[in-house]
């Protein structure tokens, strides 16, 4: 099992790196966007690129892209890797651009507040869903077995941990109680890779029964052939991804982020899973979709960052702190550390 993982990873990796080097289609003599992502959108952006090329403003462009975990994308823009409009998994990445004088700190100032993605977190299961998981009460049974994402490196796997606290505290349980429940679901867990996108190659590629993931991802890998259902559980957490332009960046690097949340470029992310953040958006059908024709049903309780855990600001410090340089551990990277649960191999 960790040589199939440490085997997707590698190959994820060699992936990532081709991309990072390569450009979309465009015209040979236009300007060059460097888009600088996380995992999950390699895919999901080349309709986007495609139809912004379309427009008056993309006409000739070409775009350099590079993708990983979110947290390692927004740690290398600060070491100087090239970037024009940065698309991460939370909030807490761009801010880090934000206090190193990369992002302007009005960047939340835009009809969607600064996202431009959206989904929420489910449970890919194996064809049939063979464990019948249907609720986060059956991930913590005896022997089944998670992959999830690192929360170290990761933005997906932090709406993942979320999502499963405020299945406690959100129906009415206490912190310790919340903790209790995390400290099972990471002694179910059999691997932490280092990204929402190496997690699902894992899965896919054979090990655990059941992944935690965005519902974006699940669409996509059924998209792609997948062997795998998915479940929306009753409770989950909605997961808002931004992008921001960086400070050196012309016009044309606004108006392609403008464009992102455009109704048009809306529906190219809807085909590719994302839950749309404006209205007026012709979702039309899904495929991969549990029901191409309702692809994105509401879940019965629906919990976000700002209204259940008081927004990023806070929760980034509280939970995932890292206990170093006169920082508090936070509460999940302390159970991390107590379950030994920390890495690519658990």
């Amino acid at each position: 099992m960790k040589t199939s993982i440490k085997a997707a990873a590698s190959l994820v990796a060699g992936v990532l790196a081709l991309t990072a080097c390569s450009s979309s289609a465009g015209g040979d003599d236009g300007e060059t966007l460097n888009i600088n992502a996380f995992s999950v959108m390699e895919a999901a952006n080349e309709p986007v690129f495609a139809d912004f090329q379309e427009t008056d403003a993309g006409k000739g462009v070409q775009f350099e892209t590079s993708y990983g975990a979110s947290g390692d994308q927004s740690r290398a823009v600060v070491a100087g890797a090239a970037a024009d409009v940065v698309h991460f998994s939370l909030e807490t990445d761009v801010t880090r651009l934000v206090d190193e004088g990369l992002v302007a700190d009005d960047w939340k100032d835009n009809p969607t507040k600064g996202i431009a993605t959206s989904s929420v977190v489910v449970f890919v299961v194996r064809k049939g869903n063979p464990e019948n998981i249907q609720t986060w009460d059956d991930l913590v049974k005896p022997g089944v077995e998670i992959v999830t994402p690192n929360p170290g490196s990761s933005g997906g796997a932090r709406w993942n941990i979320l999502a499963a606290w405020a299945h406690i505290t959100g129906n009415g349980g206490s912190g310790a109680e919340a903790k209790t429940f995390l400290t099972e679901l990471l002694g179910n867990t059999i691997a932490l890779p280092g990204s929402a996108r190496e997690a699902t190659t894992a899965f896919t590629d054979g090990s655990g029964d059941v992944l935690l993931s965005y519902e974006n991802e699940a669409i996509l890998a059924k998209q792609s052939g997948a062997d795998i259902d998915y479940v929306l559980p009753p409770d989950t957490l909605l997961i808002e991804n931004p992008a921001a332009v960086t400070v050196d960046a012309d016009k044309t690097a606004q108006a392609f982020l403008d464009f992102m949340t455009s109704p048009d470029a809306q529906a190219d992310y809807a085909q590719s899973g994302f839950r749309p953040v404006v209205d007026g958006v012709d979702v039309g059908e899904v495929e991969g979709a549990n029901d191409p024709a309702d692809p994105f049903p509401a879940p019965d309780k629906l919990f976000t960052v700002d209204g259940d855990f008081g927004g990023w600001g806070e929760a980034a410090g509280k939970y995932f702190g890292d206990g170093e340089e006169g920082n508090p551990l936070g509460i999940i990277t302390g159970l991390q550390q107590q379950t030994g649960k920390v890495g690519e191999e658990s």
